[in-house]
């Protein structure tokens, strides 16, 4: 009982935290996509001015991104709320196969019974 209630009091916490910092994670998306937008621009761009205008935008959108720190805040709350989530649920680690769903352990079993076989 006293578990719930702790990852109940982490949970709010941490959605308090994320819907606070809202505004810098949509502005962190946004510079972040004008940043990438502008060095596949750079890439492409022909001439060496225009490779020189989109350096000066991605400049800009690394900085502007740069100042969305509160954005890391809300990434790390969006997280502890996913842990928080998993652990309420009571979620297995889906990565951990069991032996006997594991393809491999069964490809050794069936190799070790031809080589008997042969």
């Amino acid at each position: 009982m006293a578990k719930k209630i702790g990852l109940f009091v982490a949970g709010a916490v941490a959605l308090l935290v994320l819907l606070f910092h809202l505004g810098p994670l949509v502005g962190l998306a946004i510079t972040l996509a004008v940043l990438y937008y502008a060095f596949k621009k750079w890439l492409k761009a022909p001439s060496t001015l225009g490779k020189v205008v989109w350096a000066l935008i991605g400049c800009a959108a690394l900085v502007a991104s740069a100042w969305n720190v509160p954005a890391l805040i809300a990434l790390v709350a969006a997280y502890v709320l996913y842990v928080v989530y998993r652990k309420w649920n009571g979620v297995k680690d889906e990565r951990i196969v069991p032996e006997a769903d594991d393809p491999f352990v069964n490809f050794e079993k069936q190799w070790a019974e031809l080589q008997k076989h042969y």
